[in-house]
């Protein structure tokens, strides 16, 4: 068997038999993403399976929320449009929201890292600046919701760190994690995550359970996260202990198992 097909067979199941990452480097970034509790309580917002998130009780003030990645759920985007915000969408593959509100406003659109018309691609600042210029206020307090099937990492790469301290908060589902392991693949993913660090805090992980985990140097990084962040100014920390699963969380995949969260992300 030849080493190319050899890798092929390996890397679904997140083993990599090339250079793998660093020790010390996969730790560091492990410990910047580890949860820092908060003093405001956890809510839910969405359903009672994938598509749900667990946020930070800090929505007053809130006036709008960016959700690139529509596909079959709007959930969220209408419990947070029925407390008065105003809700952008994007998403190329869907026709539009599987729900209505007057409160939604959808482009047809994939956001990236850069701007084409023909294919249909506007990247993160392109949007927000089309949608709120000019803005109603000074700096408008905003939450950005993403589930973009792994182009996460490019929109985090381009998006700029004005725009980023505009969001209080944000929610990410975090893809192919598991490939951090790859020394090639933590170069290009680290960066994005530590530019996301600057100016928020992690304060919520959930797992999500479609994949195991994968274990390298004492460490377990499940394959795809939920991850919760809080902008740092926000952030009312507190030594209470934290439990995992929290009792909000719930399965994304109620045919598997519950995938409980590694301590290394938060003890």
């Amino acid at each position: 068997m030849s080493n190319y097909l050899f890798r092929q067979m390996l890397a679904p199941a997140g083993i990599f038999p090339e250079k793998t990452t660093k020790a010390t480097d996969l730790r560091a970034l492990v410990d910047s993403m580890r949860i820092k509790p908060t003093k405001q309580k956890l809510i839910r917002l969405g359903p009672k399976h994938d598509g749900g998130y667990l946020i930070p009780e800090d929505l007053d003030g809130i006036k709008y929320c960016f959700s690139p990645g529509v596909a079959g759920c709007s959930d969220l985007e209408l419990e947070l449009a029925k407390r008065g915000m105003q809700i952008f969408l994007a998403d190329r593959s869907v026709e539009a929201p599987p729900v209505v509100h007057s409160n939604f406003h959808f482009q047809k659109k994939f956001i990236a890292s850069s701007n084409c018309a023909t294919e249909g691609l506007i990247t993160l600042d392109s949007w927000y600046h089309e949608m709120l210029e000019p803005p109603s206020d000074v700096s408008p307090e905003a939450l950005l919701q993403m589930d973009i099937e792994s182009s996460e990492y490019e929109v985090l790469h381009n998006i700029s760190e004005k725009l980023l301290r505009r969001f209080r908060i944000i929610i990410i589902e975090f893809h192919k994690l598991n490939q951090l392991a790859n020394r090639f693949a933590f170069k290009l993913m680290a960066p994005a995550l530590r530019k996301l660090l600057k100016s928020h805090a992690v304060v919520h992980i959930h797992p999500n359970n479609h994949r195991k985990t994968l274990k390298l140097h004492s460490l377990e990084i499940p394959a795809n996260m939920e991850v919760t962040l809080l902008r740092r100014d926000r952030l009312q920390p507190t030594k209470k202990t934290l439990i995992f699963p929290h009792p909000l969380d719930v399965s994304c995949n109620h045919s598997k198992p519950e995938l409980i969260l590694p301590k290394c992300w938060y003890a």
